[in-house]
């Protein structure tokens, strides 16, 4: 009997596509072109859609599905439905322009607030993240991002970073999300000489629970000044002949330290980007294609960009135009040439 209903059903739909695919009135061309739509890594061609969907018969969308395998699957009952996994996709690259526009109009004190919270609730957490906004933003900059943060979550970010992370990744990041840096340019040439002395002891150790109990390594990188930092990073190249965040590989939560605090915002910035627009990213990195732009469209876009094209060989709008669609690409674009024209 369920057999026969199964069987009734098929005849059903099959005579309701057929009756469906008696005329087709889009072209291949523009099939391609919805498709295209569809499946680019950053947002979605908006224009195409509206102007292919909007035309298209019954007919049309069954011949669009039956013709993207990679999007549509097709079902026991004789119907191509969607692949879920491309449905969820899709419906993230939705928000992609959206997210854009509100981090947009965000004080960047709530902004970056934010950040840090998604940094830890994420699974995994993203240390990187929370790493990158503690160090990268002047003291005054992050202090701000830390008032807006208790404002919005009558907590500390102190408080929350204690509880959310144990062990070595507590005491770093607590002391990284405390400090209020010095940022003018004195710098102590002997303490240099010691403090890089220090940091060699302790990487060249053969193991790997010294460095992470070192207090003096933790002090190092949590207090110093980055000018007095990047002093001893350059102190450290010709001391050794190599380079700190390289000697520091083991130790991924380190080198983005080192990195964050020691590498010249647009050369920290410009990898980023280009990560983010490579063939696969991963979701994280994908976010840090809207993130790096918005943040430092008014700080210093127009480094970034020489620093892009100079390390990648290719203009940044360029690849943002190659990897993006729609407004958000739009978006993105524009963004950039009003840093680039500051």
């Amino acid at each position: 009997m369920a057999e026969r209903k199964k069987i009734t059903i098929i005849v059903r739909m099959g005579k309701k596509l057929k009756k469906e695919g008696e005329k087709i009135t889009t072209s291949p061309e523009e099939c391609e072109a919805l498709r295209k739509a569809f499946s680019g890594p950053h947002g979605v061609e908006e224009k195409s859609m509206l102007e292919i969907l909007v035309k298209c018969n019954p007919a049309d969308l069954t011949t669009f599905r039956k013709n993207s395998p990679y999007i549509f699957l097709d079902d026991e009952y004789c119907f191509e439905k969607w692949d879920l996994f491309h449905m969820k996709s899709l419906e993230i690259k939705f928000l992609h322009f959206q997210r854009a526009v509100i981090q947009r109009t965000m004080h960047p004190w709530e902004r970056d607030a934010l950040l840090v919270r998604k940094s830890l609730e994420e699974k995994p957490p993203l240390y990187n993240l929370l790493i990158e906004l503690a160090c990268t933003r002047t003291s005054d900059e992050f202090l701000g991002a830390r008032k807006a943060f208790q404002c919005l979550y009558s907590e500390s970010v102190e408080e929350f970073v204690a509880v959310k992370v144990q062990g070595f990744q507590r005491r770093l990041l607590v002391a990284l999300v405390s400090t209020y840096r010095y940022e003018g340019m004195r710098i102590d040439e002997a303490a240099i000489k010691l403090e890089c002395q220090k940091l060699a002891r302790a990487i060249k150790t053969d193991h790997r629970n010294e460095i992470e109990n070192d207090d003096e390594v933790l002090r190092i990188l949590t207090t110093r000044s980055k000018h007095h930092l990047k002093t001893i990073h350059k102190c450290y190249k010709e001391d050794y002949d190599s380079n700190l965040e390289e000697d520091l590989d083991d130790i991924q939560i380190l080198r983005d330290t080192v990195n964050c605090l020691c590498a010249p915002p647009a050369i920290y910035f410009s990898k980023i980007l280009d990560t983010a627009m490579s063939i696969c990213p991963a979701e994280q990195e994908m976010e840090a294609l809207t993130r790096v732009i918005v943040t430092r469209t008014d700080v210093d876009m127009k480094d970034i960009a020489a620093e892009f094209d100079r390390k990648y060989g290719a203009p940044l709008i360029e690849r943002i135009e190659a990897a993006a669609l729609g407004n958000y690409r739009d978006f993105l674009v524009a963004l950039v040439k009003r840093g680039m024209a500051n």
